[in-house]
């Protein structure tokens, strides 16, 4: 009995010195710190010293991108400045008199993680690096990333203690930048044809994210590497609906540990079937010979939901307040839709099932225009 407790003892010290964390149903990391949450609502899955401040490399990129789409003209033509892209580490290729536009900037950033993009777009956009970085700690506050302090807009942390972030911190500023469809699609392309140099003429950049070609699901959303912070990655997953953002500090097994985590917590999500309590709806309307129109919705919608919050699924019926006719059958009167804690899980339209048509009052010219203003409402 003794030698199985020394070895129970012997394999416990061994898995804390690799700094393993397992919650649930296995899932682990060898990260300093490590977290997997649901995009759509924060809903924390994993997590390993997530709170701890580290430096995050490159994946810094993903605020300084965000600030450039932000910026707007996207594709105004414009020269870079010469000093700004005199930087060491990766590149887009950028040379001295080049004429790029933000959209290549941004290609240049999120792919092959140009440290030279990343100076140039700080340029462009503040006028210097250093108000850039102001831009990008200004905005880390607003979106309440309280422990999260930037120096660079590339990353680059060889000579600072003072550019960190925390796991945690890196998931929300990721979920809120991929509400951005700009940012999204350019974070999920493997690789992309640009014109840049001067003159201008088109190259091809490809994405340093190799899981996107690996793990199922996959379509972002960084990479990023320094000696100080060692290999740093985030990305993010889409399955049977579902987005789950997964981002590691300091982990030397990261596309094994993200797949891993991703099988692991996809495996916490069920789809369900879920149908109205009532599918018979009357919405009100006016300018028409009756008061109301019939209305229903599919009888069955499918989500993927956390087995937990199953039982805890809510619905509100939401009707139009009023509808003007003309009513054309099949015209979208509201909604069926599904709650977890308040927070929008899914929703169905409630249609029109008739054709419902106009007074002859209604049909003159003022009818007319009260009724496109009413949709426009």
């Amino acid at each position: 009995m003794k030698k199985i407790l020394s070895l129970f003892t012997i394999l416990a010290v061994t898995f804390s010195c690799f700094g393993f964390s397992v919650t649930g149903e296995a899932a682990s990391t060898s990260a300093k710190a490590a977290i997997l949450i649901n995009a759509e609502n924060g809903k924390v899955l994993y997590e390993h010293n997530s709170e701890t401040k580290l430096p995050m490399a490159s994946t810094t990129k993903i605020m300084t991108t965000l600030l450039a789409i932000e910026n707007g003209k996207l594709d105004e033509q414009f020269k870079v400045d010469e000093n700004a892209i005199k930087v060491e580490g990766s590149s887009m290729g950028l040379k001295s008199g080049d004429i790029v536009t933000m959209r290549a900037l941004c290609y240049g950033m999120m792919l092959p993680s140009g440290n030279d993009a990343a100076n140039a777009t700080a340029v462009r956009v503040a006028g210097s690096v250093e108000k850039f970085v102001s831009m990008m700690n200004k905005r880390a506050d607003k979106l309440g990333l309280k422990s999260t302090h930037f120096v660079t807009p590339s990353g680059l942390d060889d000579y600072t203690d003072d550019h960190y972030s925390t796991a945690s911190d890196m998931a929300k500023l990721t979920a809120y930048a991929l509400k951005n469809k700009i940012f999204a699609e350019i974070c999920s392309t493997r690789s992309a044809k640009l014109k840049y140099g001067n003159p201008p003429y088109e190259r091809w950049l490809a994405n340093t994210n190799k899981l996107m070609a690996s793990c199922k699901g996959v379509f972002g959303v960084k990479t990023g590497f320094t000696d100080k912070a060692r290999r740093c990655l985030v990305s993010a997953c889409r399955r049977n609906g579902t987005t789950l953002i997964c981002v590691t500090l300091n982990d030397q097994n990261d596309w094994a540990d993200h797949s891993n985590l991703y099988d692991f917590g996809f495996s916490q999500y069920k789809s369900v079937s879920l149908s109205p309590k009532v599918n018979s709806f009357k919405a009100p309307i006016v300018g028409a010979q009756k008061d109301t129109v019939s209305a229903s919705c599919e009888n069955e919608i499918k989500l993927s939901v956390y087995k937990d919050d199953a039982e805890r699924i809510t619905q509100r019926v939401v009707l139009n307040k009023l509808n003007y006719a003309p009513i054309a059958k099949g015209e979208k009167l509201g909604y069926v839709r599904y709650y977890i804690d308040n927070i929008l899980v899914g929703q169905t339209e409630i249609k029109a099932n008739e054709s419902v048509k106009a007074k002859a009052s209604e049909r003159t010219a003022f009818g007319r225009f009260i009724q496109r203003v009413w949709r426009l409402i």
